[in-house]
């Protein structure tokens, strides 16, 4: 393992090693998480994926039973390994179609045990961040961040809290998006956004002490602050206009084409 681990983390994955690489249901050990990002706390558990031969994910699968959860394998207070059972073809549809989320689950991941051939092939392409719609994707991201820095006002000026609260979150995701994507790096879903920002090279001056403040005091002063941060970074090609017609026809009316809006995925 190329890379700082924590003793006790090491040893609980050697551990892991031990008690399945014999398993003839069991093909390969795949860590991720917290100690695969190199963010691990002294308490943080294993996570971890085990690729399971066909037959083997087939009789988990029907008996509903896709994870493992022990504590054994920790000496640690508190710690234990914590995986979910996989089969090959899950790893090829991620490499071919997963959503940023899944690709980013295996962003550091590395192979703790194989008996597979070509298996870091496939890692790497999982991976690789996906090109194709990229531009439409932060496109859509500064639009919806401009319907929101326009929501927090309208809330400001009925003095609705949910909305100001929900607008703060809402600008706080899509311009974090917007950062993630002129970034190249996959969304990691919410628990480890702001740590996936806060790598981002290129991003606008004190963009995460933006974020804090406008999630610690949600305003209409400090929604405009982070909102023009991301608008006078770069021209991202959309007009005001713009911006509020695409609200309109791909939020508001995404109905009409029966597809999911923005806000919800």
């Amino acid at each position: 393992m190329q890379r700082e681990i924590k003793a006790h983390h090491r040893d609980a994955i050697e551990n892991l090693v031990r008690a399945y690489q014999d398993d003839e249901g069991f093909l390969a050990i795949i860590i991720g998480g917290s100690v695969a990002k190199g963010c691990a706390r002294d308490d943080s558990d294993i996570d971890f994926m085990i690729v399971a031969t066909e037959a083997e994910y087939n009789k988990r699968k029907s008996a509903g039973d896709l994870f493992i959860n022990r504590r054994d394998l920790c000496s640690y207070p508190g710690g234990f390994v914590d995986g979910k059972i996989i089969n090959m073809e899950y790893l090829h549809e991620v490499a071919d179609k997963g959503n940023e989320p899944t690709r980013a689950a295996f962003d550091g991941a590395f192979i703790a045990h194989s008996k597979m051939e070509g298996l870091e092939k496939v890692l790497a392409g999982i991976n690789a961040y996906p090109e194709l719609g990229r531009k439409d994707r932060m496109r859509s991201y500064y639009c919806m961040s401009f319907i929101q820095n326009w929501l927090m006002g309208e809330a400001e000026r009925h003095g609705n809290l949910y909305t100001k609260s929900r607008a703060a979150s809402q600008l706080t995701l899509h311009a974090g998006r917007l950062i993630l994507a002129h970034n190249r790096v996959l969304f990691p879903y919410h628990k480890w956004f702001m740590h996936y920002l806060e790598k981002c090279e290129h991003k606008p001056f004190h963009f995460i002490e933006n974020i804090n403040r406008l999630l610690v005091d949600p305003s209409a002063q400090n929604a405009s602050v982070l909102f023009n941060s991301i608008r006078d970074f770069q021209d991202w090609g959309v007009s005001d206009h713009e911006a509020y017609m695409w609200f309109m026809t791909e939020v508001e009316w995404s109905w009409r084409k029966g597809t999911t809006p923005l806000e919800d995925l």
